[in-house]
């Protein structure tokens, strides 16, 4: 095996993984990340063909101020890494019915356009937003800035704002007492999809991530949504961390005679890396279902795999000859039947007939991902994740042309103008990114008590094992999984010094 003194691994160079590093090398430990891709980033991730180039993991950049702490946290300032532009409009809508509407944080701008729908609507849309900025003030705290909330913290809680919290309605039944027009409604119900759920199941409360996009804005990241990641792993190297990539851990050993302690990790090669700590930046349930001592993982994986998973993604890259002057960077297509698309994904398991498209398009900020003249377009559709109910490797193809038809029919034909095609399924997330299921933000938000069900930063059993990423605490998202490194991170370091 080889020493390592006092050294931490971290497994995996996803955004939690490179967050935990740098907390870690910047309170003087020794950190090794190990990552089995050729690169780090994890789900943010680069593809390049034919003069085309897609991000292919996160598509916005909200809560600016995350990115700029943990740089902080370096030793480096944000605008001498990266720069973030803001987007506007932030979502262009379009619906069956021909109606498109432009998201945007210019209030004038967006009263008139609701105006021109329902009038009482003005109204109520700004209500919904102080009461979506409400949530945020009272939320933030207790859900997202601090370690894993328990019972007690969520008690210390004001009783006045506690009635606003909103935990037992549903979000779509909270959005329908504020707006009447269906369009509106639709849009603001969209946001569930940010943590993986229904807006016809998800608690009110996840309402606030309205206020996130529709008050404080989205940015992107000149050069591409990847150069956050690379941003990082720089800040990480200069602080000392070591990363390797091409490096697949199989396994976490674990002393099972004593105390349940970590020793290190062993490699695909065989070789085993010596280690007083080891935080994964891996999906939670993956963890106990591949890399643990079955007779350690058994019960707590018991109880992760009965939590239903959140969503999973179908995605296409397209490049695309020619202009789509139609379409903004980012876009939204639609259904008719908004909720059926929700009744197919978590009531039947199965890809939605009719899906909602989303359509990103980073040519239009950087034009360089395309060859002069033409479109790279990243198309996702919410997919369930993995089960026997539905096999992609015989699916796949049918379901590109389904995606494809949709477009069509919302006024969209591209098939005559590919240049470069690329498919991703649930069973390419999985296998690049350790997804389980290939689950975009680990458990579901469907239940109003999910948010305390989320895996600990903490192995309860096994002494030196920790958790980061969107599986955990805070959840997914570029911010929160961000920040759950630093959870980690802060709880790693109390414990060894303790010890």
């Amino acid at each position: 095996m080889k020493n390592s003194g006092k050294r931490t691994v971290v497994i995996g160079a996803g955004l939690g993984g490179l967050s935990a590093a740098i907390h870690l090398a910047a309170a003087g430990r020794q950190v090794l990340v190990l990552e089995q891709n050729p690169s780090v980033g994890g789900k943010m991730a680069r593809f390049e063909d034919r003069g085309f180039m897609w991000d292919t993991g996160p598509s916005v950049l909200t809560m600016a101020p995350v990115l700029e702490e943990l740089f902080a946290v370096g030793g480096a300032r944000l605008e001498e890494r990266l720069t973030l532009e803001p987007v506007e409009p932030l979502t262009r809508y379009f619906y069956r019915d021909g109606v498109i509407l432009n998201a945007t944080r210019d209030l004038p701008n967006m009263a008139a356009q609701i105006g021109q729908l329902n009038r009482r609507d003005v109204e109520g849309y700004l209500a919904f937003l102080a009461h979506a900025a409400a949530l945020d003030r009272i939320t933030s705290p207790v859900f997202i800035r601090g370690d894993p909330p328990s019972f007690r913290d969520i008690l210390r809680v004001p009783p006045r704002d506690m009635l606003q919290v909103d935990a037992w309605r549903t979000m779509d039944t909270a959005i329908r007492h504020w707006v009447r027009d269906p369009h509106l409604r639709m849009l603001l119900g969209r946001y569930a999809t940010y943590v993986g759920a229904s807006p016809f199941q998800a608690p009110a409360v996840l309402n606030v991530i309205a206020h996130t996009e529709l008050t404080s804005g989205i940015w992107y990241a000149k050069g591409g949504i990847y150069t956050v990641a690379e941003a990082y792993r720089v800040v990480a190297e200069e602080l000392g961390v070591e990363i390797q990539t091409g490096q697949r851990v199989t396994a976490i050993l674990v002393d099972e005679s004593r105390d349940h302690r970590v020793k290190g990790v062993a490699l695909e090669d065989g070789t085993r890396v010596a280690a007083e700590a080891v935080l994964a930046n891996v999906d939670v349930t993956t963890v106990y279902q591949n890399l643990l001592p079955h007779a350690l993982a058994r019960r707590r994986l018991r109880r992760l795999v009965r939590v239903a998973p959140s969503l999973s993604g179908f995605v296409l890259l397209l490049g695309l000859r020619g202009q789509t002057p139609e379409l903004a960077q980012h876009n939204i297509l639609f259904p008719a039947n908004y909720r059926q698309e929700f009744d197919d994904i978590f009531q039947r398991g199965l890809p939605p007939v009719q899906p909602t498209l989303y359509v990103s398009i980073s040519a239009r900020q950087d034009p360089e991902h395309a060859p002069a003249g033409d479109e790279n377009w990243f198309v996702l559709v919410n997919v369930p994740p993995l089960s026997p109910g539905f096999d992609w490797r015989k699916e796949a193809p049918r379901y590109r042309d389904r995606v494809l038809d949709r477009l069509a029919g919302a006024g969209f034909d591209v098939r005559p103008r590919i240049a470069a095609e690329h498919v991703l399924t649930p069973l390419d997330l999985e296998a690049r990114t350790g997804a389980w299921r290939g689950s975009l933000y680990g458990t579901s938000s469907n239940q109003a008590l999910n948010a305390l069900r989320r895996p600990h930063p903490r192995d309860p059993v096994i002494r030196g094992l920790y958790f980061a990423g969107g599986t955990t605490h805070p959840g997914g998202g570029v911010p929160m999984v961000l920040l759950s490194g630093g959870v980690a991170a802060r709880m790693l370091l109390a414990d060894l010094q303790h010890t």
